[in-house]
């Protein structure tokens, strides 16, 4: 009975040898199976998207609905500072102000919060508002607010609708 030393230093008989070899064989194909590297899948195919058939409806565009509510038009006004915001990521109050008297929102029953602050520092949010109809169209955009946001309100007991001081809308 011949044998061979272990990592232990003792000596093993054959049958362990065998039955040993057999699993470290067994565990290596096992491993190889684990590391080899997968079978390639078919990049997808990307298919054309069937073009709009004569009979659907065009999209009407936004457009201010002057006898419309504030809700009415919260899309139209959303629109708008869309608009602005994708011309520039960081416009400030007047370029809102701009488009939305482009838009044909009246100039004179607009409020906008400042741009900097009190110590020349970039606004966290400016918000911007159009009293519509009795109601209140407001805007905010800046880094605290998450980006835009917008909202309908009712008017404040002053007859404005932001809470606070505005800059003048002279220019």
């Amino acid at each position: 009975m011949s044998s061979e030393s272990s990592a232990t230093g003792r000596a093993m008989p054959r049958r362990p040898r065998l039955l040993f070899a057999t699993l470290a064989a067994s565990m290596m194909l096992a491993l190889a199976a684990c590391s080899s590297p997968a079978p390639a899948t078919p990049a997808p195919t990307q298919t054309a998207s069937p073009a709009p058939s004569a009979t659907e409806e065009p999209v009407e565009p936004l457009v201010l609905l002057p006898d419309g509510t504030a809700q009415d038009n919260l899309a139209y006004f959303d629109s708008i500072a869309a608009a602005v915001l994708a011309a520039n990521p960081s416009a400030g109050g007047e370029a809102f102000i701009n488009a939305l008297v482009a838009g044909g929102f009246s100039k004179a029953d607009m409020e906008v919060g400042f741009d900097r602050t009190s110590v020349d520092l970039a606004a966290d949010s400016v918000p911007w508002a159009v009293r519509f109809n009795g109601e209140c169209l407001l805007g905010q955009f800046g880094p605290s607010s998450g980006g835009y946001q917008s909202a309908v309100t009712a008017m404040l007991s002053t007859g404005s609708c932001l809470i606070g001081s505005t800059r003048a809308i002279d220019w």
